[in-house]
């Protein structure tokens, strides 16, 4: 069958990053969100970078208006039924995710497949909720999306063969690099990353060091091009913490044990770039300060 329809649900920053790839490798994609104003600020966006690769002459300005006019939106999930293929990227969120797909499951087509976007959970527990365990499987993009190359494609328990192969194929097509995982906390990304951010989170507690020094020493020393809290701010704190979450409830172990310094910024509203503060202060982007030295 060939591919011509994309649904993506949910429209946060990786969301509208998958809804551009697509758009600009042909596709026509619809867009699903549950309030009209996100969809419109993800169409924003979208548009925003599209610009922005205009001016670095990566993409002919003739294209831009091309490439929108393969976007639509809705607010109502049946309006995937007639996609070919649907990318869910909802908030990591177990119960909201289950929710989703068990009515994905409902409106699509049989033979579609759903690929899901979880940064995290269980590609196995959400493909039962679908009802097509066989036709589910993960699509995990790296942040921005237009950008980083790495798509994880996570089997789960049931995954087919003939899913993943689709799937490996259109990952190619839209530019990415597909590495194949198993369905496990955290997939290979996220259970090598995050423990990295929360010891991080920890040296800092700690008062081992503050923030800029913590991250010039994996700038300078281990020539990572961003520090490990300047990235956690960049990912989401609350995203943070759900994975380390997953990561503590599915291995029931203590290294995956979330500092508490993460747990209360979280509950302080502190959650990064998203809302201006977190480890840092941020302005459109970029830094302005430097926050719990």
């Amino acid at each position: 069958m060939e591919l011509k329809k994309i649904g993506v649900i949910g429209t946060g920053t990786m969301g509208n990053g998958i809804a551009q790839v697509f758009a600009q490798k042909g596709f026509d994609v619809v867009m699903i969100d549950i309030k009209q104003e996100f969809l419109d600020t993800a169409s924003k966006n979208i548009e925003n970078s599209l610009l922005r690769l205009v001016k670095k002459e990566r993409l002919a300005a003739d294209d831009v208006p091309v490439i929108m006019n393969r976007l639509s939106n809705s607010v109502n999930l049946e309006d995937t039924k007639d996609c070919d293929f649907v990318v869910e990227a909802v908030t990591e969120n177990l119960a909201i995710k289950l929710e989703v797909h068990k009515k994905l499951g409902e409106v699509l087509r049989p033979e579609v497949i759903i690929g899901s976007n979880t940064s995290s959970i269980s590609i196995t527990v959400l493909g039962k909720a679908s009802g097509r365990a066989d036709k589910f499987i993960g699509m995990h993009f790296m942040n921005p999306v237009p950008i980083m190359k790495l798509v994880e494609v996570i089997r789960g328990f049931d995954t087919s063969d003939e899913t993943y192969a689709i799937t490996k194929e259109l990952t190619e097509k839209l530019g990415k690099i597909p590495v194949e995982a198993n369905d496990s906390p955290g997939f290979v990304a996220n259970r090598l990353l995050l423990p990295m951010l929360n010891e991080a989170f920890y040296a800092l507690y700690e008062g081992v060091a503050g923030v800029e020094q913590i991250d010039n020493v994996m700038k300078l020393g281990m020539g990572h091009p961003m520090g490990p809290l300047q990235l956690a701010d960049f990912i989401g704190l609350d995203v943070c913490l759900a994975i380390m979450n997953v990561l503590y409830s599915g291995f029931k172990d203590s290294k995956y044990r979330p500092c508490p310094l993460l747990q209360k910024m979280v509950d302080a509203g502190h959650l990064g770039d998203k809302t201006g503060k977190g480890f840092y202060t941020w302005e459109r982007h970029k830094i302005s300060g430097i926050n719990y030295n």
